[in-house]
């Protein structure tokens, strides 16, 4: 099912014994944040903090921190469903021939019809309208510190809604704001980033770009807010795509942006475009803290919200952490975008331990020489790809989920003389290894085989493995001696 916003979304969770309400007094610096990190890395619940100190309203926190929880956000079993389901969209492509044709249309117009039917839809009134505070005070709201060095209160889990100014096309973005006073935020859109791109647009004219700022959009549009969605693809309508509903839409109060009409809280305003301001520290999902550095300045103008609004809220921070949980929805959900440009590659991990975006490893289906290198320099240049610094390709055979399995591939089979491609180029901004920010160094391992067509001066071994008339025998031997069986099924030492 597809969830209608937050609220819905927090009593399905309590439904299912996997929220706890919080009722004991607690405050929203540091307090919070400790607790949901101590939560989150227990496996635990999604948590609503109903007392929290000074504040007026609820915060929930660690929503979508699991992998069962995001699922069921995304109305799927698991995320290999979700994955399919892109899939399908990404399998659209003009047939071969007229038989093709005929065999392809039904599902291919069926599918169609499906993608029209799920585009978001406007609406003239909506929750998130409910109540429109008389004056902007940011600071009736429950803005999280989550570490001590942090250099304000910020707004962590923010969809942010920017326009591109020649076009009109919207786009959504978590983008972290931090709070300078009681109308004014830093504006952290990295350089990258397609907001970024839409703000050094409205600034070449010369004009201030309006924003608005949604504080807990229904489950689904906070995830297409993070996702890599491509450029040109409304987030809106991937929300819909990814959870089998249209998004509803109402118009801003104040600006020509669209908003969700079910979210809890909208901040609107405009970012001027030659104002700056120092925003940071903040401890990032690095595990250091951010440098402090110049950032564009949120001016809020106007806030609207339920009558009831709920505050929502995550906590970044060296994983695990909830992005890093949301960051390996992502890669699965993904992979088939990734298949469509690069039809060779079977498998992809992004490690946890290397934060999604600095370490991948990708198994192929290698068919020429020099084709892992093919595989790595396509992947350097696809969305946020980029940021790869490390980027390990494998046959097609091997797990790459399993890191010790990698690691044995590469220490066995790459030579450092012959198998590393050495490059620039641009890497996050919130890297901290390189001497200039925002660009440094990556290395492709080429893990795979080597073959003589690949320039190997002599023959690759064989590798050892079982016999199969030996595998069944001693299977049967396994079955039939119960101490043996039990082997098998007692938990690793």
């Amino acid at each position: 099912m597809a969830f209608g916003s937050l609220g819905e979304f927090l009593e399905a969770l309590e439904g299912r014994g996997d929220l706890v309400r919080v009722r004991a007094p607690i405050s929203r610096d540091l307090e919070i944040a400790e607790l949901t990190q101590r939560v989150h890395r227990a496996d635990g619940p999604a948590l609503l903090f109903e007392n929290v100190t000074g504040a007026t309203m609820p915060v929930a926190t660690n929503v979508l921190g699991a992998r069962r929880r995001i699922a069921l956000a995304l109305g799927v079993a698991d995320l290999d469903e979700a994955a399919d389901r892109l899939a399908q969209l990404t399998r659209l492509r003009p047939p071969a021939g007229l038989l093709g044709a005929l065999r392809d249309l039904e599902g291919t117009m069926a599918t169609l019809a499906s993608v029209r039917n799920l585009a978001p839809k406007r609406v003239r009134s909506a929750p998130c309208q409910e109540v429109e505070e008389p004056t902007v005070d940011l600071d009736r709201l429950p803005i999280l510190k989550c570490w001590p060095k942090d250099g304000g209160r910020t707004v962590t889990f923010p969809v942010v809604i920017t326009s591109d100014p020649d076009t009109g096309d919207q786009h959504a973005g978590i983008y972290r704001l931090q709070q300078y006073g009681p109308s004014t935020l830093g504006m952290h859109f990295q350089v990258h980033r397609v907001g970024a791109n839409n703000f050094r647009k409205w600034a070449a004219r010369g004009e201030p770009m309006p924003v608005a700022a949604v504080i807990g959009a229904e489950p689904a549009t906070v995830f297409s807010g993070l996702a890599p969605v491509p450029e040109g693809i409304s987030n809106f309508a991937f929300a819909g795509l990814i959870r089998s509903a249209s998004v509803e839409l109402v118009r801003a109060r104040s600006i020509e942006l669209d908003v969700p009409a079910s979210a809890e809280i909208v901040l609107e305003g405009h970012v001027d475009p030659t104002e700056r301001a120092v925003e940071g520290p903040f401890g990032d999902h690095t595990g250091y803290y951010s440098a402090p550095e110049p950032f564009p300045v949120f001016h809020v103008e106007r806030i609207t919200h339920r009558a009831r609004p709920i505050y929502l809220g995550t906590v970044t921070g060296r994983p695990s952490t909830e992005d890093a949980v949301l960051g390996k929805a992502v890669e699965r959900i993904f992979l088939p975008v990734i298949r469509l440009v690069l039809p060779e590659v079977v498998d992809l991990e992004l490690p946890i331990e290397g934060l999604f975006i600095n370490v991948a490893v990708v198994a192929i289906r290698k068919a020429y020489p020099g084709h892992p290198r093919k595989v790595m320099h396509a992947l350097w240049g696809l969305g946020q790809m980029m940021f790869v610094r490390y980027l390990v390709v494998v046959d097609e055979d091997v797990n790459v989920h399993d890191l010790g399995e990698v690691l044995y591939r590469v220490g066995l089979q790459a030579d450092p003389a012959h198998d590393l491609e050495l490059a620039e180029g641009p890497v996050d901004q919130l890297s901290i290894s390189n001497p200039l920010p925002n660009y440094g160094g990556k290395v492709g391992i080429d893990a795979t085989r080597k073959r003589p067509e690949d320039g190997f001066p002599r023959p690759w071994p064989e590798e050892v493995r079982s016999d199969p008339a030996a595998s069944a025998a001693a299977e049967r031997i396994v079955r039939a001696e119960p101490a043996l069986a039990r082997l098998w099924s007692r938990p690793a030492s």
